[in-house]
């Protein structure tokens, strides 16, 4: 009796799969869908579930007779090719035991699995998935790091490709290189065109009448300076009047006075701020230069950043007068200051430009003038690069971050 039960439910499972698991796999012609669903839902009806686990020995000894009445007999049948439930009959009464059953279902399974499988279809990734702006940022109880991109220091034969061997050798001296030319002249300090440098087309923007170059590497001796460093060593403006030049044995001060001031509006002068941690990403300031033999530079500072350097930059915003003449208009003078860490020391690169009439500038003998001055703020610069070289400095981290108001 039970393996009458078995033979029969087992039956059932088979007839299942040989006709409907094909037609799942098949594309249904049109018209078939319906049928399809119909058949489905009457054998899921016919074929008990998990749930009616403890009344399956009743279901299946009185559907057993039921399917044994509707099988068809050889005489009904209109074609001598047998039908597959008769198949699934004669190969169900060839197996006489529990192994024959289960090498029945291993050789079943292993025919499903030798058709060709379907074919899985990548999901699209999103290139947007790759990037994640939050890991670049890792947070904890009180504490925030961040990760700066690591850019690898130039040398200066990498700024400066084009310098021959012994303007190298000058340039690495106290007093550097210097070149002048007027407006129909060519410039001799030409950077690298992958430089990121171009001092030169800003001055040129103003209409220059005469130019001056400058190009000093002042060496690094206890320590490597970075971008902070050189803010740092901008900033002490004060400190500019205190720098002299020596003219035929004689110590000359240039600079009377060089102090901030509020705004152009506001001319009241300001202290120099403290040395910071935090880098702006750009800077203004306005400051006063008070010069006895030219005339006072009332001049606008601007600081701005690149990947490599800092560009400092200085315009005169009032007319230049000495005592009650004119002596240059306001925008008639520039100076362009380029700063940056390399391998060999702090590479100093300026570019000046200023517009004087023909017979003005012969009367003050203006290039020789404009070299002194430029001296002046070389040496400030330097200056200041060997004070902060002096101050301890525990880390090398700093943060760029806009300058608060």
């Amino acid at each position: 009796m039970n393996s009458t039960r078995k033979i029969t439910g087992l039956c059932l499972v088979f007839f299942f799969a040989f006709v409907f698991i094909p037609s799942i796999f098949a594309e249904p012609l049109p018209g078939e869908e319906l049928v399809i669903s119909e058949e489905v839902t009457v054998i899921s009806e016919s074929i008990p579930d998990e749930e009616s686990a403890p009344a399956a020995e009743s279901l299946l000894s009185e559907e057993a007779p039921i399917a044994a009445e509707y099988l068809p007999n050889e005489e009904s049948t209109p074609t001598s090719e047998p039908l597959i439930g008769e198949k699934v009959s004669v190969f169900l009464e060839s197996l006489s035991d529990e192994e024959s059953i289960l090498a029945a279902e291993a050789a079943f399974l292993e025919t499903l699995l030798n058709k060709e499988p379907v074919l899985a279809v990548e999901p699209s990734l999103d290139e947007d998935d790759f990037f994640d702006e939050d890991l670049f940022f890792f947070e904890a109880a009180g504490l925030v790091f961040e990760v700066s991109p690591v850019i690898e220091t130039r040398s200066f034969n990498d700024v400066f490709p084009s310098l021959l061997r012994n303007q190298k050798t000058k340039a690495m001296g106290e007093a550097g290189l210097r070149y002048s030319f007027e407006k129909e002249g060519s410039p001799t300090l030409i950077p690298a065109p992958d430089s990121g440098i171009n001092l030169l087309s800003s001055v040129m923007e103003k209409n220059p009448s005469h130019i001056i170059e400058a190009l000093v590497i002042v060496p690094y001796k206890n320590r490597e300076l970075d971008m902070l460093d050189i803010y740092n060593a901008l900033g002490r403006i004060k400190n500019i009047k205190d720098h002299k030049i020596t003219l035929k044995e004689k110590e000359i001060v240039i600079f009377k006075d060089t102090t901030r001031l509020v705004s152009d509006k506001n001319r009241k002068p300001v202290p120099d701020p403290s040395p910071t941690n935090i880098l702006p990403y750009s800077e203004t300031m306005y400051l006063l230069f008070l010069d006895p033999y030219l005339g006072d530079l009332y001049l606008k500072g601007e600081i701005s950043y690149s990947m490599y350097g800092i560009t400092y930059s200085m315009t005169n915003f009032r007319d230049v007068t000495y005592s009650i003449f004119r002596v240059m208009k306001s925008g008639r003078f520039s100076a362009f200051i380029y700063l940056e860490p390399v391998k060999e020391g702090i590479l100093i690169y300026s570019v000046s430009g200023i517009y004087l009439p023909n017979f003005i500038a012969k009367r003050i003998n203006l290039t020789p003038n404009m070299n002194r001055r430029i001296t002046v703020l070389l040496n400030w610069i330097t200056d200041g690069l060997r004070i902060q070289e002096e101050r301890r400095q525990d880390k090398h981290f700093f943060r760029l971050r806009p300058k608060e108001k």
